[in-house]
């Protein structure tokens, strides 16, 4: 494993430690509302905290982008990595008591992203991938599925909760997915759905309106698992748009085409 990829597995799993203790006790969390449907927990904020701890003990030199406290630059400055941090993708779950949220932790080199993890803690999953050297679910290889036939595709989804701007563009989509695809997840943790995609458990994926913290990780997971990941046209726009579409070969390129009559010229930007 690359000496950076295992600072952020260290990173990834002093996180979980944090978010596993809090999990026994949600009811006596301390939440707050940074808008609507999007909330933060001190549980976010220390995980957050052990991350960014871990990373600068390491690695002081280089840039953070982290959900909870935004970008902060090296100690020297810029510099050519920055680590891209969701310290508790799926907040809204953890706050509910559903097992299903992660941390996520990305490191871009020169803007292009080179090391990925993702970590389920109430399962124990360690997602790791790094640039050109493959993607591994608990250090054993992973690869997208093989099925070619949209029909029988699982796809997985994320639905407008803060911003609905989109809405009826995205229902239209979903009522031609529902139609078109053997079922539709929606399992609200981003980057444990792109996970997922990478290991073969859904076919595909797409969302419109997420975060560089939310998609840094998942993307390269499925990449290295030899998947494909692109915004709306299947363009690389993906992070700067916040809307992505991703899958094994042949399904990313039928959610491309039953996306495509829905777009419109906002939607795309």
């Amino acid at each position: 494993m690359h000496p950076m990829l295992n600072i952020a597995v260290k990173a990834a799993r002093r996180a979980g430690q944090i978010i596993n203790r809090a999990s026994m006790d949600v009811g006596h969390l301390k939440v707050s509302v940074k808008q609507q449907s999007d909330f933060v927990t001190e549980v976010d904020r220390a995980a957050e905290a052990v991350i960014i701890d871990t990373l600068r003990e390491a690695y002081p030199q280089h840039s953070i982008l982290a959900e909870e406290s935004g970008a902060t630059a090296g100690s020297k400055g810029e510099s050519d990595y920055q680590w891209i941090i969701d310290p508790l993708d799926g907040t809204t779950n953890f706050i509910h008591g559903f097992p299903q949220y992660a941390v996520s932790i990305g490191l871009a080199h020169k803007g292009v992203i080179s090391h990925g993890v993702v970590y389920d803690p109430t399962s124990n999953e360690l997602f790791t991938a790094s640039k050109g050297a493959g993607a591994f679910l608990n250090e054993k290889r992973i690869r997208v599925s093989s099925r070619a036939k949209l029909a029988e595709a699982l796809i997985g989804t994320g639905f407008p909760y803060r911003m609905f701007d989109h809405a009826d563009a995205y229902l239209a989509i979903f009522k031609d997915m529902m139609k078109k695809t053997a079922g539709i997840r929606r399992p609200g943790a981003a980057s444990l759905d792109l996970a997922y995609v990478a290991a073969g458990r859904l076919d595909g994926f797409w969302e419109f309106g997420l975060s560089p913290w939310d998609m840094a990780a998942g993307t390269l997971l499925i990449t290295e698992a030899g998947g494909l990941v692109g915004d709306l046209a299947g363009e690389t726009d993906y992070m700067a748009t916040g809307n992505i579409i991703g899958g094994n070969p042949k399904i990313f390129s039928q959610l491309l085409q039953i996306i495509a009559p829905h777009k419109t010229a906002k939607l795309a930007a």
